[in-house]
């Protein structure tokens, strides 16, 4: 079976939304692609299809086929980057000289029409600006029209082109006018006009695009380009990143950015994370610690053993994520995306209405009036607008988020997080530390037994996959200790283990498992047990047969930001829950200490998928914090799954939002982050609605009986380059806002 592969692809040529929907529809199209997205606010193609029936190879004809272009090369990145720079470059001395070239013939027609050959002067000065300086928005008009298709570069080019060519046709021939007694109108600044304003625009608009993606270029940043590898005789040799295989040992200095994701073979430092997990203190490092790209070593020199190089560090998978989410759409860009698709055809059909309507209500200067009113219509309306309205509050939104440590990996999680009334917890890893750690291990077994007894309980905890087993292994790991051969080995979901050695039956669990199996607890146990749950420790049973041999006594400390982090999320009025496979008692501990009311004890791994349902039917926009495999499926029945970020793949995999720092006061931000950006959208799509709404009909003269109002075509084109400015300017808003908790 082939498989399924999602990539994104830079995309050049886009020069409006309507572009953005064009190649979003001739991608959806091709053979093998199960879903696609174009982000016109990033120019990146977001595609999902079957590696066997359709390739990159394709994608690209296709697109080209209509005028755009689709960048496969490995180094796309970089690629993208110089085709911007240069697009960039000839944008502004397009600008320059159309401005340069623009203003004596304002200044002419306004000032100086009765001077001898004045039309064919403002001929001469605005034939380079349409014809040449203005040249892609024709050459894009052209090949979209090929294939039936509009966009905004065709408004501008009809409206430019139409006022140009009827004005040099007057210069050319004026006895046509002379013969009516009637000077020959020609609108060369409103042609001139529109292509600079709007070349001026489109200058505008890259910049502030730009700066949408910071946060993807910081990142990308973070990475050194060269690191100092060690080689077998014991020399060092500079090499570039990208040589660095898994294995090889590099050399860290003082103040160097952390190359590849590693292990610390010797030496010590303190590493600075903030870059990845948004924590300003630095983290000490020692022998047989983790390293990861793109954190800055402080003080000490060591050296690491590569463990991750290349797309496979967390650095890279966190600008993967990032890259894939800003480019993904919220449900409420659907209307958006919808009107831009239709966009430029209904503009198209207004104009034409305009100037019939003019041509019959005119009276005498319907002509002129008919005219300028179709040029203002095409001029002023913007698709553009709408069309960056969302992706563009996304794309900052998303980058805020993973500056703060907070990676969204969709646009829909970040839109709907604001919406969130109920979260639920898991309590190990999540609101404690998920470090459990033997306290206290008592036996109930005479001295001399205990040695025999206690191999065999390391055995029977190394075998389980559990953390509260893992801890007791650690515990009861010594230099002697060694494994011995189990003659049967079962785990118990949510009770223990089972296990058979030498005919007895060995029990390690909690009490279930224990009263499950007929083994009762002596009745002084029962109340030393209580004492410590009640103090949040967890109790683990060791039995033999029918009798108990000890208990372990476990404590997972509560993170310091635990109990300020809920209370956090009660003050807006978010319900908080806390589901825990823990006893009553020690449930009821640890909700006592960080301030939460409702909890449950002894869940079953499927039976926190039902809580969070049961929630969903009460009305609940819910979301679901947890950090373990045990977790997955709650998080995939949540309309919001967070994950923090130290926990297991499979939960962060799951998760649409992963805290990467494992702080659960991140939560707060990332809900305080949602309302930000979804305030930012809804901001954003407004003005951009009512700026067509009432710029459109005010174009075509709806005024003029009123107020005798006629918008020239020269302020429409500044209004219409201005309005995309204004909807990116407004996203990039959100850079400034301070997260607050």
């Amino acid at each position: 079976m082939d498989s399924v592969l999602k990539k994104s692809f830079p995309v050049t040529g886009l020069s409006c939304a309507s572009c953005a929907m064009s190649v979003e529809s001739m991608l959806k199209s091709q053979k093998g692609v199960i879903n696609a997205s174009v982000n016109y606010a990033n120019s990146t193609a977001f595609v999902e299809y079957t590696a066997g029936t359709a390739s990159a190879s394709d994608f690209k004809s296709a697109i080209q086929s209509i005028g755009y272009d689709l960048l496969i090369e490995e180094e796309s990145a970089d690629h993208r980057d110089e085709i911007q720079q240069s697009h960039l470059k000839e944008l502004k001395k397009n600008t320059i000289w159309a401005t340069l070239l623009a203003l004596p013939v304002v200044i002419l027609a306004m000032f100086f029409m009765e001077l001898p050959y004045v039309n064919w002067i403002m001929l001469v000065l605005a034939a380079p600006v349409v014809g040449w300086f203005g040249r892609n928005f024709f050459v894009n008009a052209y090949n979209q029209a090929k294939h039936g298709a509009a966009n905004m570069d065709t408004l501008v080019a009809l409206s430019t082109g139409i006022s140009f060519l009827f004005s040099a046709f007057n210069t050319f021939f004026p006895q046509l006018w002379h013969n009516q007694g009637i000077h020959p109108p020609v609108y060369f600044e409103a042609s001139a006009v529109v292509i600079a304003f709007i070349l001026l625009g489109k200058v505008l608009e890259e910049r502030a695009k730009s700066n949408t993606s910071s946060a993807i270029k910081k990142l990308i940043g973070l990475q050194p380009k060269t690191v100092r590898i060690i080689q077998t005789d014991g020399s060092e040799v500079e090499i570039s990143i990208s040589q660095v295989r898994k294995g090889d040992q590099l050399l860290v200095k003082p103040g160097d950015k952390i190359p590849v994701d590693g292990e610390l073979l010797s030496g010590s430092s303190f590493v600075d994370e903030s870059s990845i997990t948004g924590e300003s203190l630095p983290v000490e490092k020692v022998q047989g610690t983790n390293v990861f790209a793109g954190t800055l070593n402080q003080k000490g020199s060591f050296v690491i053993s590569a463990q991750k190089v290349g797309g496979d560090t967390v650095l890279a998978q966190i600008i993967k994520m990032v890259q894939e989410a800003q480019g993904s759409k919220p449900p409420v860009q659907k209307l958006a995306d919808k009107i831009a698709g239709v966009f430029v055809p209904v503009v198209m059909g207004i104009a034409l209405l305009t100037f019939v309507l003019w041509m019959i209500l005119g009276g005498e200067n319907a002509f002129t009036h008919a005219l300028l009113a179709m040029v203002s219509v095409l001029v002023i309306a913007c698709p553009c607008a709408l069309g960056l309205a969302t992706p563009t509050a996304i794309m900052v939104g998303i980058g805020k988020g993973a500056e703060n440590g907070i990676l969204i990996k969709d646009a829909e999680s970040l839109e709907l997080a604001h919406k969130v009334n109920a979260i639920v917890l898991d309590k190990t890893g999540t609101i404690s530390e998920g470090k459990p750690v033997v306290t206290d291990l008592t036996w109930n077994i005479p001295a001399t037994e205990q040695a025999e007894l206690q191999q065999i309980l390391f055995t029977i905890e190394s075998l389980s996959e559990h953390p509260l087993a893992d801890a007791v292994a650690a515990y009861l790991s010594t230099d002697a200790t060694e494994r011995i051969t189990l003659d049967h080995f079962e785990s118990i979901t949510g009770r223990g283990v089972k296990a058979q050695y030498k005919g007895k039956t060995y029990l390690v669990g909690n009490q279930k498992l224990l009263s499950d199996h007929h083994v009762k607890l002596p009745e002084s146990w029962e109340s030393n047990i209580l004492v410590r749950e009640k103090e949040a420790d967890t109790i683990v049973c060791f039995a033999v047969d029918n009798g108990l041999a000890a208990i372990i006594a476990i404590a997972d400390k509560i993170k310091d930001s635990s109990a300020k982090a809920i209370a956090d999320l009660q003050k807006q009025g978010i319900e908080v829950h806390m589901l825990t496979g823990d006893n009553a008692q020690t449930a009821k501990a640890v909700a006592e200490k960080v301030g939460i009311k409702s909890y449950k004890a002894e869940v079953m791994p499927s039976n926190k998928a039902d809580f969070v349902k049961e929630l969903q039917r009460n009305g609940k926009v819910v979301a679901m914090v947890g950090d373990g495999i045990n977790d997955s499926q709650a998080l995939a029945q949540a309309d919001v799954s967070i994950a923090m970020g130290k926990g297991s793949d499979i939960a962060m995999d799951v998760a649409k939002m992963t805290i990467i720092s494992s702080d659960l006061q991140l939560i707060s931000k990332a809900i305080r982050l949602s309302k930000l950006t979804v305030g930012s959208i809804h901001q954003n799509l407004f003005w951009a609605f009512i700026y067509n709404l009432i710029g459109i009909p005010v174009a075509a003269g709806l005024l003029y009986p009123i107020w005798g109002f006629m918008l020239n075509p020269m302020i429409a084109g500044a209004a219409m380059a201005m309005s995309s400015v204004s909807v990116v300017t407004n996203s990039l808003r959100l850079k400034t806002k301070y997260l607050k908790i």
